[in-house]
């Protein structure tokens, strides 16, 4: 029988938050049309006698909150109790439900999440924590850790993550011992679905456009007959010639390689030559999402969850991208207009199976996800070092496959009524493959006296008078972890917890760059050919064109991550109204990367890391209840960030979304992060709040970004600032309007307004002074001043967020329209390079309209989604600035976009 929420429950509730021994669960089912307005919630220390929730439909039907974390053992929350999340957590949390996410119409959780307090969303997906870089994030799913199949990020890009898998994301911004200790700025943890209590059925589709792209000029490539699919044919495998020259172990430097054979199987028309497409087609969607149960035995349930989705969308940017050659900004070395077209393709899979009997539980969740970028990019320009006069024009084409499999097992165990045991085991394989980056670049000298002087040519020599590249990159990378927790109550006022947690990641990357040069005799008439004619088995045999293996030193790289931890927990109530969560973490790591002889004749590599460090990490939060609605928390820790593999490997790598090289540094090391915040809490309603909260954090040695120039190309790499400080207020507030009494039985008479608002203001200053030195791979300073400016913020950090949503909703059935408006300021993406200015992005505002509305057709419940997006057309931007000189790294009109989608419930 259910029972108010008092003393010992409080108790029990807050440890689901702090300690792996609880979770909260809800009944997965389809999301039920809106109720009647919720009644009261009660005070949750009152013994007042229980409630049938059978007996209220609106109880009945309040939706409840799934949100799994390290750990185990449920409560179930329901109906009139004090379920909020939130205010019940002894630790700074926010919760997003399946309402709140579906309130926001976005299709990723990515896209969700970037409405909550203090979180902002970088590039495709990745989620920074008040300002911090995607290092200082950790993304879990269902309380384990997920590898990312993004060669350039710490975590998994979350925009891979539909929400029609998730049932909620809980974001957790001061730290407990039960999590890893790579905590800087936060923990996202994402619940997938659970076990439903009724069968259902729910199959879904949209349709949108968007200004920029839709019906307009973009450009695209052949590729494969099956690249809708995400899955290509086999037409981008590696050919006989090359693949046999990997298997060699020779080296094409040594002259014992024939080079031709292989360049002449590398370039066709499939893979290599841009075509215009001025109608590009609108992007779709469409997924399916069921479950159902079923009894075994007497006492025991079995139940299954299933999702499949399938997205196709086209994006174009017409873009400005621009280097500069001077310290001032005066002058450019590089000024190019570029249009580049994504094809995206994302087809995902969930199924989970779980038993429950009683309070026993077993749940085993398996997610596919694979993302998949096909692109291709055509952009004209000038280089200052090649000729002022000359024009350049570039072609590249490429295809980005990314794919992760995930298997979690937990199970969760009430031994008594005082003693909780779980376990949680989990695999995970991330893989990305880019076969056939090609990049091609003609010369145009502009000329009069040239008799080709209006034409663009490629004599293949090196980029003085046009160039050919191709490269073969891969990663996989295998996951495993596992936990065990054991959670004993003490006495009705303290819990203790004892956990264990271990993790083995083990990566290999591979990249091949390899380059065509014909010889000083290389007629201009053949130069004017298009890509597969230039480069066709006959061309390449008849003018002796070579192809040079640019990238001997280091192609291959192994990297391990070894993570043992152990950590011992307790919340306790001092007084009825003051608790204290208070825990530490003993993490011990072993981090390698290490370059892989793939030669006969090895050379020696100096591109290598070792680390083997170890942590005690304390953590401690004081929570005071100054009355029922109002709370006092106060949190301080200690944490860390380790330099992730992609930043430690000495190897390039194209970011498609930035347009940009990056490359690691083999000799970066850890940074510790010593935590503090502040926070008033104010829960004046039901699912009404005002929240204000300060923050500060000492960041010893943090990994930063810069760039420089190397080979007229732009790379960013990263390096350890000395030191850094990040301190902030956050300030939130969410608010309901009762709309009933205007008008008679009109169109307010059931609705409802919500107003829900945050603000984040953010300030980090890095601090570097004179004798300070930095470590950076292959460059000739040690002097931190040459990389780093003191006084600087922290890359990716903005000094003010702001979330806006103002919406109405109808109180008896589905109908809500709600407007979303978010802003963020300025933030730094790298170092500008020898001296420059630093690069900055500017977010800027974006306003955007949600309508969703129910609908019964053929006697089944369905819902109608309308969706306005970018209705202020905001411009992407990231510039470099000195004075009134201005270099755009990236300009480029993002686009109103629009659409219509439809949810039918079997």
């Amino acid at each position: 029988m259910l029972k108010p929420l008092g003393a010992i429950s409080l108790l029990l509730l807050t440890s689901a938050l702090v300690s792996p021994s609880m979770a909260f669960a809800q009944d997965a089912e389809p999301a039920p049309t809106e109720t009647a307005a919720e009644p009261q919630e009660p005070d949750a220390s009152s013994e007042q006698a229980p409630v049938d929730p059978a007996a209220d439909p609106a109880t009945a039907e309040e939706e409840q909150v799934d949100v799994s974390i390290p750990g185990g053992d449920e409560i179930v929350v329901r109906g009139y109790l004090d379920r909020n999340i939130s205010k019940n957590a002894p630790q700074v949390v926010s919760v997003l439900s399946s309402a709140d996410i579906e309130r926001t119409g976005e299709g990723d959780i990515a896209g969700a999440l970037a409405r909550v307090t203090g979180l902002s969303v970088v590039g495709n997906g990745f989620v920074y924590v008040r300002g911090l870089g995607d290092r200082y994030s950790l993304a879990l799913l269902n309380g384990s850790p997920l590898p990312s199949p993004e060669p350039l990020k710490r975590v998994v890009p979350l925009d891979l993550f539909p929400t029609s898998v998730i049932a909620s994301s809980l974001v957790q911004k001061t730290y407990s011992a039960n999590f890893p200790g790579e905590f800087g700025g936060g923990v996202i943890n994402l619940t997938t679905k659970a076990i439903p209590r009724e069968t259902f059925l729910t199959v879904g589709g949209d349709l949108s456009i968007n200004g920029e792209t839709t019906n307009q000029l973009g450009y695209t490539y052949y590729g494969s007959s099956q690249d809708w699919s995400g899955f290509d044919n086999g037409n981008r495998d590696l050919q006989p010639a090359l693949a046999a020259y990997f298997a060699s172990g020779e080296r094409i430097s040594a002259g014992n390689v024939n080079t031709q054979a292989i360049a002449g199987q590398l370039v066709t028309g499939r893979n290599a030559v841009i075509q215009r497409n001025r109608n590009l087609p609108p992007n779709g969607s469409a997924s399916i999402t069921g479950g159902t149960n079923f009894d075994i035995g007497d006492d025991a349930t079995m139940g299954i969850i299933f999702n499949a989705g399938y997205s196709n969308k086209w994006r174009t940017r017409d873009t400005i991208q621009q280097t500069a050659s001077t310290l001032d900004l005066s002058q450019k070395e590089l000024d190019f207009q570029k249009v580049i077209t994504d094809n995206r393709i994302v087809v995902n899979g969930l199924v989970g199976f779980g038993i429950e009997a009683g309070d026993q539980k077993i749940r085993w969740t398996n997610l596919f996800i694979r993302d998949t970028l096909k692109q291709a990019r055509l952009g004209v320009g000038t280089r200052q070092t090649t000729s002022p006069t000359a024009t350049l024009m570039q072609q590249d084409t490429a295809w980005f496959e990314r794919q992760l499999v995930d298997s979690q097992l937990v199970g969760e165990f009430k031994l008594s009524p005082d003693v909780n045991l779980s376990f949680r085991v989990a695999y995970a394989n991330s893989k990305r493959e880019a076969p056939d980056e090609f990049s091609f670049e003609y010369f145009r000298s502009n000329l009069a006296s040239d008799p080709f002087g209006q034409q663009f040519i490629n004599r293949l020599n090196n980029g003085q008078q046009g160039s050919a590249e191709v490269s073969y990159s891969y990663l996989n990378e295998d996951l495993w972890a596992g936990g065990l927790d054991l959670s004993v109550k003490v006495t009705p006022d303290i819990t203790a917890t004892l956990g264990y947690a271990y993790s083995d990641t083990t990566r290999r990357t591979e990249r091949r760059d390899f380059q065509f040069t014909a010889p000083a005799t290389f007629p201009t008439a053949v130069a004017l050919f298009r890509p597969d004619f230039l480069l066709q088995p006959a061309v390449i045999n008849f003018y002796n064109i070579a192809l040079i293996d640019t990238n001997e030193a280091n192609p291959v790289f192994d990297a391990r991550l070894l993570n043992n931890a152990g950590y011992a927990q307790i919340q306790a109530f001092i007084t009825p109204e003051i608790s204290l969560n208070i825990g530490v973490r003993y993490e011990t790591a072993k981090q390698t990367v290490n370059p892989v002889q793939v030669f006969n004749t090895p050379t020696a590599s100096l591109a290598s890391t070792s680390l083997n460090r170890n942590y005690w990490l304390p953590a401690a939060t004081l929570t005071w209840d100054l009355t029922d609605q109002m709370k006092l928390r106060l949190s301080g820790s200690k944490t860390i960030a380790r330099p992730q593999f992609r930043e430690l490997i000495f190897q390039n790598y194209y970011d498609t979304d930035s347009n940009r090289l990056f490359r690691g540094n083999p000799l970066l090391t850890d940074s510790q992060l010593y935590n503090a915040e502040a926070r008033y809490e104010w829960y004046f309603d039901r699912d009404q709040r005002l929240t204000v909260a300060g923050f500060f954090k000492r960041i010893d040695k943090p990994i930063e970004s810069f760039s420089s120039f190397d080979d007229n190309s732009v790379i960013t790499s990263f390096a350890n600032a000395p030191k850094a400080d990040l301190y902030g207020v956050e300030i939130e507030t969410q608010k309901y309007f009762d709309l009933s009494g205007i008008g008679d039985k009109g169109f307010f008479s059931t609705r409802r307004a919500v107003v829900i608002a945050n603000y984040t203001y953010t300030k980090s200053k890095i601090s570097v002074k004179s004798g300070d030195t930095v470590a950076v791979f292959n460059s000739s300073s040690t002097n931190a001043l040459d990389f780093f400016t003191n006084g600087s913020p922290l890359t990716g950090q903005s000094d003010h967020l702001v979330n806006l949503q103002f919406g109405l909703e109808d109180t008896e059935r589905l109908s809500q329209q709600t407007i979303l408006l978010t802003y963020a300021s300025e933030r730094v993406t790298s170092r500008g390079a020898s001296g420059q200015p630093d690069i900055k992005e500017k977010p800027g505002f974006q306003l955007d309209f949600v309508a969703r509305e129910g609908f019964t057709f053929a006697g089944k419940e369905a819902e109608l989604k309308f969706e306005l997006r970018n209705l202020t057309n905001t411009k992407y931007q990231e510039f470099q600035e000195s004075g009134d000189n201005k270099i755009f790294y990236n300009r480029y009109r993002q686009g109103i976009s629009a659409s219509v989608g439809v949810e039918i419930n079997f």
